[in-house]
C-alpha cells in the first residue's frame, strides 16, 4: 500500500466533508459544513482546500468563477494508511500488542465479538 500522508485536524476535517459529499464540491458546500460545528473566513478555507491541492488530496476543476474540488484520496485509503501508521507507531506494526491494549482498555464483551464476527467473515 502507498503510503498516504498524515493530515492535520483542520485538513482533516476539510476532507471529512468533501468524502461525504457528491463530487464535485464547492468552497461554498464546504463553508456552510463547517459553519455547524466551527465557522472559519473563507480565506481560512480557500488556503486549507490549497494545501489539500498540494499535497495531491484534492484536483482542482474551474466553473466559471467557481472552483470544484473533487477528491484524489478515498476515505478508505486514507482510513487504511491511518491505521496502518496507527499500529506501527504505538504498537510496533503489531496486532497482538494493539489486540492486548484494547482489551486493557476496558472494550465491552459484546465490542470483542462484532470484531472477532468481522474478522471471520472478511469484512475488515
Amino acid at each position: 500500500m502507498k503510503e498516504i500522508k498524515r493530515l492535520p485536524e483542520s485538513e482533516l476535517e476539510v476532507m471529512q466533508i468533501i468524502w461525504k459529499e457528491p463530487a464535485p464540491v464547492s468552497r461554498t458546500v464546504i463553508e456552510y459544513a463547517l459553519n455547524k460545528t466551527h465557522p472559519l473566513a473563507a480565506t481560512t478555507i480557500l488556503t486549507l482546500l490549497t494545501r489539500l491541492c498540494e499535497k495531491g488530496f484534492l484536483s482542482l476543476k474551474k466553473e466559471g468563477r467557481t472552483n470544484l474540488y473533487e477528491p484524489l484520496i478515498t476515505e478508505k485509503d486514507y482510513l487504511a494508511s491511518e491505521s496502518r501508521s496507527f499500529l506501527n507507531r504505538l504498537f510496533n506494526g503489531s496486532i497482538a500488542n494493539f489486540a492486548a491494549a484494547l482489551c486493557d482498555s476496558g472494550i465491552k464483551k459484546e465490542e470483542v465479538e462484532e470484531l472477532k464476527r468481522l474478522l471471520e467473515i472478511g469484512e475488515l
